[in-house]
């Protein structure tokens, strides 16, 4: 941009560093989303800021990089100008001193409801992906959480925790669950030996199997199949 500026303002911009906001979006809480910006904002002295063509530019800087980040977090351009309107047509709300604080409340706090939104979506289809994978190898008694995360992706400890906070069980139990849960159809439809039916399920200690079973179900799978075949 061109124009006219004074000294003061000239001092002004040299303090402007639009990465903040960016880690604001990032990583930044709704609760406390506009008094980081007004902080941001009297950081650089914006309100003393005479010049308009800074204005515009402080302005305009800002709302490219919350439509990268946006668009970062799978906001479409479109949705974006839809909330914001289009650089071209920011001119006018950018005129006054208000009107770009206010946008700039606007776009940061969106942001991160956007982020937060895509957070919860990703956590969703890691767990999704997770599971899915643990159904076609619950039998493999290698079966371990570094083969799993390395399936969808991600590192081990990562999607540990994804897993424990979107599903609200450790992976480990949950596959537990899955093999149990064969284990007892096993045990109600054939007539397998115990032991054939943990090697089945991924489990090559037949005794330690057999522990298991019982703390998941109040029986041993020898009980179980009795009972079962006694009920059919």
């Amino acid at each position: 941009m061109t124009g006219t500026v004074n000294r003061e303002d000239c001092c002004d911009v040299r303090h402007l560093d639009s990465e903040q906001i960016i880690s604001l979006m990032q990583c930044g809480a709704l609760e406390d989303c506009h008094q980081a910006v007004d902080r941001y904002l009297t950081q650089i002295r914006f309100r003393e800021l005479e010049s308009l063509m800074l204005r515009l530019y402080i302005g305009m800087d800002l709302y490219l990089s919350a439509q990268r980040f946006a668009a970062d977090v799978g906001v479409s351009g479109t949705e974006f100008a839809g909330c914001f309107g289009t650089i071209d047509s920011l001119s006018e709300q950018l005129r006054t001193t208000d009107g770009t604080t206010s946008l700039l409340h606007d776009m940061v706090e969106q942001c991160i409801r956007w982020r937060i939104a895509h957070a919860a979506e990703s956590g969703n289809n890691i767990v999704a992906k997770a599971k899915a994978f643990i159904c076609e190898n619950y039998m493999h008694d290698d079966l371990s959480l570094p083969q799993i995360a390395d399936a969808v992706g991600l590192s081990p400890s990562y999607l540990s925790a994804v897993f424990k906070r979107e599903a609200k069980q450790n992976l480990s139990d949950y596959l537990t669950k899955v093999r149990i849960q064969h284990a007892k159809e096993l045990l109600c439809c054939s007539a397998r030996m115990i032991y054939e039916v943990a090697y089945e399920v991924g489990f090559r200690d037949y005794r330690y199997f057999s522990q298991i079973f019982k703390k998941h179900t109040g029986k041993t799978p020898r009980e179980f199949q009795t009972a079962a075949n006694r009920k059919s």
